[in-house]
């Protein structure tokens, strides 16, 4: 696809935000006072975020992704041509980001049933993706798969991840027993120099290595080779997806809301969190999309849940994310967003252009509850059903705004992408908290690694053997 000035205008991914206002909420919703208010310190968080940008030591090097790749995606495509040409399935092997990633741009820009295509019809290898540890998954990967005909994708920054390093010494075994020599079967996305990947590459005679950044934490991965390597081996045009990001990038510079649309979404959040609204659903209106909230519920959860600010003050601040699905949660969770209690915000994201209409045949002529269907498209029912569900929460007196993207594709993809790196980078500035950490995540960790008897962590298992259930609280 040729980039023109005029396409992108076209599709330029828009916010419509007339639903968060009290011009059509009334009291509960958000004046422009309140805006005006706010516009210091949404200014303030724009400036933080423009003179940081590329700094490694504050894990904002993932703001350069869209411009500093030409030579890293050109080999990609190149590795991505033979993985095709040798191998029947790809699989990430990986865990939080590393694995959310891909799998949210494999069902956003692939067939949705892409695994069940003939092969002549795919542009790729089958595609899997295993971010978990459950013995019974991994064990029906493998019914399905033959190692001897599989590339595996090994993704660790430190090559210390418990998950993804389990998984790693699974899959070399089997390559081993099968008489294969696991560096062929192999392609590890990992720290340049540092980490145990690096050693494990070394020792098996030099497997071929992606860099993880140093400024680039696992949320904020997509962009660089963790989730290029895999859309390229899909076929997706991940030029056309770094474009994408460009341009949002580029709407982004602007510290006026009416012109950056990451800094607007982020003021109107922050707005909100600071009225009670502590839960932020997303509710794409597309199976394509319905990925893209576990990879926002990460982004957004482990960047703002955090109990201190940048100068040591206590806040506790964040929002819970949570996943819905148009049309399907319709049916399930709108009724608690329509009638419950007054402390959510609703994102849509919604589609101009669907890739298929699916025209409704007429029928049942006899019954208006069905007939009324018949020479309408499932397109103008989706997107009926999302007008409808905006204007009902809308008349309930609850916030929602909608992201618009005119289509799915890759340019589109992007810019969405980058839109909520940006929101979420200008949410943590204005609350003045370090937006790029993960504490609490590191907590859990280690107590794993005292439980499976890591050496270094003997102290932390007597602690927690002595924090084992009580019987007496077990029924």
């Amino acid at each position: 696809m040729r980039m023109t000035e005029e396409l992108r205008k076209a599709l330029r991914v828009r916010v419509d935000y007339t639903n968060m206002t009290d011009k059509y909420l009334g009291d509960k919703g958000i004046s422009q006072k309140m805006l005006d208010a706010a516009k210091p310190l949404a200014k303030a968080a724009h400036a933080y975020v423009a003179q940081n940008r590329g700094k490694d030591e504050l894990f904002m090097g993932w703001t350069e992704l869209p411009y500093n790749q030409d030579e890293i995606v050109a080999d990609i495509l190149a590795t991505a041509k033979e993985v095709r040409r040798k191998f029947d399935n790809f699989v990430v092997l990986g865990i939080g980001g590393s694995a959310l990633g891909p799998s949210m741009a494999f069902t956003a820009l692939c067939h949705l049933h892409y695994n069940d295509l003939p092969k002549s019809k795919r542009r790729g290898p089958r595609f899997f993706v295993e971010d978990n540890v459950d013995p019974v998954r991994m064990k029906e990967l493998l019914d399905v798969i033959d190692v001897t005909k599989t590339c595996f994708n090994v993704i660790s920054k430190s090559g210390a991840t418990s998950e993804t390093m389990t998984q790693y010494l699974i899959i070399s075994d089997l390559l081993k027993k099968a008489g294969r020599d696991v560096k062929d079967h192999v392609i590890f996305t990992t720290d340049a120099a540092r980490g145990n990947l690096v050693k494990i590459s070394d020792e098996l005679g030099g497997v071929k290595r992606y860099i993880l950044p140093d400024g680039v934490g696992g949320r904020f991965s997509e962009l660089c080779p963790v989730g290029l390597l895999p859309a390229a081996v899909l076929g997706i045009d991940i030029k056309l997806l770094l474009k994408g990001a460009a341009y949002m990038d580029k709407l982004c510079k602007s510290a006026d809301l009416k012109k950056n649309p990451a800094l607007l979404t982020a003021t109107l959040q922050y707005i909100s969190m600071q009225n009670g609204k502590n839960i932020g659903v997303l509710m794409p209106y597309s199976d394509n999309l319905r990925y893209v909230s576990d990879w926002y519920a990460q982004l957004w959860a482990e960047s703002l849940g955090k109990n201190v600010t940048l100068d040591g003050t206590p806040c506790n601040v964040g929002q819970t994310p949570v996943k819905a699905l148009g049309v399907t949660d319709q049916h399930s969770q709108v009724q608690l967003y329509t009638e419950g209690p007054y402390d959510k915000v609703v994102t849509f994201l919604s589609v101009g252009s669907y890739k298929e209409k699916s025209p409704i045949p007429h029928g049942c002529e006899s019954i208006p509850d069905v007939s009324f269907l018949g020479g309408h498209t499932m397109e103008e029912l989706i997107q009926a059903e999302n007008k409808a569900t905006a204007y009902a929460l809308t008349k309930a007196g609850r916030l929602n705004y909608t992201i618009l993207l005119p289509e799915i594709n890759a340019f589109t993809l992007g810019q969405l992408l980058f839109l909520f790196e940006m929101q979420t980078a200008y949410a943590g500035a204005m609350f003045n908290i370090n937006t790029f950490n993960q504490p609490g995540v590191e907590a859990g960790k280690k107590a794993t690694f005292a439980l499976l008897g890591k050496p270094g962590y003997e102290g932390q298992r007597a602690e927690l053997d002595n924090a084992a259930s009580d019987p007496a609280y077990i029924v």
